[in-house]
């Protein structure tokens, strides 16, 4: 899954991608369990091979607030703490069993410091990450929370259900309760 994830880009030859497989670590997380906490240094970028992770943040008056899911074939890193070396923000937590290919940071760099390409991919990668942040903002400015669902329904149909309902509530912005009505007016 993961060199597909990577021929999509069409920026690496086969060798490059043959290369860089050899670099990733199979991990195993746990239900409940950790990829990075609040308060930790994200050292690794990881490829979701299975599973789902939620991240979140406790808000200043104590609420568990999950603002993103990532699914399989998603990558998953604390963003600004890889790419800054500061602690994170954030928790991101797996709501499911999951596999994880991950690739440490300095084996990103080394990468980057031999081949081009790797610098343009981790650009693609900020691009992307960029207009996700901004898709949400808006969603979350301009949609009520049915159309919110509807699209997280349409996007991951395989998954939703899989979704504890107080973490999908909070993704929504919107109580358990309401999250019900929703979902009884919305047909699957």
């Amino acid at each position: 899954m993961v060199a597909q994830y990577f021929r999509s880009f069409n920026i690496f030859s086969e060798e490059e991608i043959h290369q860089c497989m050899t670099l990733f670590e199979m991990k195993k997380i746990n239900k409940n369990e950790y990829f990075v906490k609040e308060g930790d240094k994200c050292k690794e970028i990881g490829f979701i091979q299975s599973g789902i992770f939620r991240s979140y943040y406790i808000s200043g008056d104590g609420k568990d607030m999950t603002y993103c899911f990532r699914f399989p074939n998603d990558l998953i890193a604390s963003y600004s703490s890889f790419i800054s070396g500061r602690t994170s923000t954030e928790t991101m937590q797996a709501i499911a069993d999951a596999e994880v290919l991950v690739i440490k940071k300095e084996k990103i760099e080394e990468l980057t410091a031999n081949n081009p390409n790797w610098i343009h991919f981790l650009k693609v990668i900020a691009e992307q990450e960029y207009m996700e942040l901004e898709k949400r903002f808006f969603q979350l400015q301009r949609d009520s929370a049915a159309q919110r669902y509807t699209s997280l329904l349409k996007n991951q149909p395989n998954y939703i259900q899989d979704i504890p309902l107080q973490h999908l509530a909070s993704y929504l912005g919107i109580t358990q309760r309401h999250l019900s009505r929703i979902r009884k007016e919305i047909s699957f």
